[in-house]
């Protein structure tokens, strides 16, 4: 096995080790996506009367929604475990150690991959009981979880980057909570996009929130367009890829500035 790998195993059962100690950590952070489906569903219910949504209800639409916007709320905070180990002098350390730059970001993005799934099978639960229905079966379920996690990962990702580079946790929870917001807004998550001004359509075409709610509701749609779930599903990889690399690459310009 490589040492990066070893090392990646090591930081995620160190994180996971943390959650097994702090469960209620997973009730806190679902506290949001329960007000949003409980709430939202029951306020916008009628919103599948106006000609053009689609004959689906709305708590259907909205179940695979508010497990992407939950992937994103949640990964947003992973870089504040980077900021914690600043703070207390261990990121130091551990850049003098052989530890692998590359393992320390894995090892985040793997245990956010861990809460990322366990939080979206609760929605679905949830969802399921408040009258949502899946017709896409097991697999539209697999898909919505691949797409909420890639964007998790992307997010977190993100996240390790910015507090490398900023180094600060009250910036880093403004440059969260300035994404999370206009992103969903700025996406199909709580409305259809035929109903939505065109402008804001194409924005959603390249916003990486949309291509994971579009392919989880198309993969949960009885009639699955498959090459719509590949290529929305391709996309989220590319840049969950590529952010991963960009944070391991962040390291340098955190130790040219220490």
């Amino acid at each position: 096995m490589s040492t990066i790998m070893t090392h990646s195993l090591y930081l995620t059962g160190r994180s996971l080790r943390i959650l097994r100690r702090e469960p209620v950590y997973l009730a806190f952070t679902l506290i949001q996506p329960m007000v949003w489906l409980l709430l939202f569903s029951q306020l916008f219910q009628r919103v599948t009367d106006i000609p053009g949504f689609g004959d689906v209800s709305y708590i259907t639409y909205l179940t695979p929604g508010v497990i992407v916007m939950n992937a994103i709320m949640t990964a947003n905070w992973a870089g504040t475990s980077f900021i914690d180990d600043m703070n207390r002098g261990v990121m130091d350390r551990n850049l003098t150690s052989p530890l692998s730059r590359g393992a320390l970001v894995n090892g985040i993005l793997a245990y956010q991959t861990v809460v990322t799934v366990a939080q979206s099978l609760i929605i679905f639960g949830v969802g399921l009981l408040m009258g949502a229905r899946y017709d896409g079966g097991l697999a539209g379920v697999l898909v919505v979880l691949a797409a909420a996690t890639l964007l998790a990962i992307f997010f977190a990702a993100l996240s390790c980057a910015m507090a490398l580079l900023v180094r600060s946790q009250e910036s880093l929870i403004g440059m969260s909570m300035f994404l999370a917001l206009p992103l969903t807004f700025l996406s199909s998550v709580l409305m259809a996009p035929q109903l939505v001004p065109d402008w804001v359509d194409t924005v959603a075409s390249f916003n990486p929130v949309d291509w994971a709610a579009t392919a989880s509701r198309e993969a949960l749609h009885g009639d699955t367009d498959w090459s719509v779930v590949a290529g929305q599903t391709a996309l989220l990889v590319g840049v969950a890829v590529v952010m991963g690399w960009l944070a391991s690459r962040a390291f340098r310009a955190y130790q040219r500035s220490a």
